[in-house]
């Protein structure tokens, strides 16, 4: 009686330490994949767009319109490891952007790209302190996150703004580039600035076939630093 005992504890054993056995390899399998997921989201790279309603993608029907999400697209298919963070805000100044930036620095950046300017050339505010709100933003981009790289958007303005105020206005944007060593597109509007069919009624916002043209233009600059 006391040998079946025995004979039965162990089986019962056996089977005990089978069924922990059984239970520990998803366990493990489980632990791997979220680690493995871990891994993968440390090694995505933000890219912060930052701008007005031109990266904020005003007056389209959906945001994936947007240049940065376009944008987004051309870099998923080239499988590289970067997220884009659209901090694009209608009707924004380079001094708004200037009272905003901080508050988006609190999540890492490794590329910075700065759009904005528009919004001050069309109130036609001195080229000057629209260069010096610029500035600030770019020291505090680079105060928080030294290694981050940089990006230029360039800006135009219409004609009638004056000859003076226009080519000031436009020659603003390289000389923030090369002092800031930053990667410049010249003008983020090329082919589209000026063509009807590219832009909604204002005359000024691209349409959904424009803005895939604006990320063309930042894509064929930015690719090389990515």
């Amino acid at each position: 009686m006391l040998h079946k005992l025995k004979i039965a504890f162990v089986l019962a054993l056996t089977i005990t330490v089978a069924g922990c056995g059984s239970k520990s390899k998803p366990n493990d399998t489980t632990a791997q994949t979220d680690t493995t997921k871990a891994a993968a989201a440390s090694s995505t790279k933000t890219i912060l767009v930052f701008g007005d309603s031109l990266t904020a993608g005003y007056g389209l029907d959906d945001q994936s319109e947007s240049y940065p999400s376009v944008l987004q697209t051309k870099i998923d298919s080239a499988k590289l490891p970067y997220t884009i963070v659209n901090g694009g805000l209608s009707g924004e100044t380079s001094a708004g952007g200037k009272s905003r930036i901080d508050w988006l620095l609190k999540q890492h950046v490794d590329v910075f790209v700065l759009e904005l300017g528009a919004n001050d050339g069309l109130r036609g505010i001195p080229v000057e302190e629209t260069e010096q709100n610029l500035q600030t933003i770019i020291d505090r981009v680079k105060a928080k996150y030294p290694k981050a790289k940089l990006v230029m958007l360039g800006m135009q303005v219409p004609p009638n703004m004056g000859a003076t105020y226009v080519t000031a206005f436009k020659e603003m944007f390289p000389k923030l580039a090369t002092k800031n060593n930053m990667t410049l597109v010249p003008f983020l509007l090329q082919g589209v600035g000026g063509v009807r069919t590219l832009n909604q009624k204002d005359g000024i916002h691209p349409t959904a076939a424009g803005a895939k043209i604006l990320a063309t233009n930042v894509w064929q600059v930015i690719k090389g630093i990515l």
